[in-house]
């Protein structure tokens, strides 16, 4: 089994990462400091935005999958969906990313 950082750490190494590449980062909910799950909200700042879950694939390779599709939704959509998956999810974490270019900054291939 691979080391892997504990979600608290995870999470603010990517905020700052996101800091450090100019794009505003907020961890908008926090969950189990250890193991929680991550969505992570790429807020485009044009009324759309992108959701993203951290997964394994079948062979173990940890990837994020795109959430609601490929494409960008209405941020009514994503809040609706993080509305549901936290009260689904108690341990679960939510970072928004603030990005005019919608990069995501995501340390794992995105399916």
């Amino acid at each position: 089994m691979e080391p892997s950082l504990t979600t608290d750490i995870w999470a603010a190494a990517y905020v700052r990462r996101c800091s450090v590449e100019g794009a505003a980062a907020f961890i908008v909910r926090k969950g189990d400091a250890r193991a929680g799950a991550v969505l992570v909200r790429v807020n485009g700042l044009d009324g759309s935005s992108s959701l993203y879950a951290r997964a394994r694939r079948a062979d173990g390779q940890l990837v994020w999958m795109s959430v609601l599709g490929p494409a960008p939704r209405p941020d009514a959509e994503c809040e609706a969906y993080l509305v549901r998956a936290a009260a689904r999810d108690p341990d679960l974490w939510v970072i928004e990313v603030e990005d005019k270019a919608r990069r995501h900054f995501l340390d794992a291939p995105v399916d």
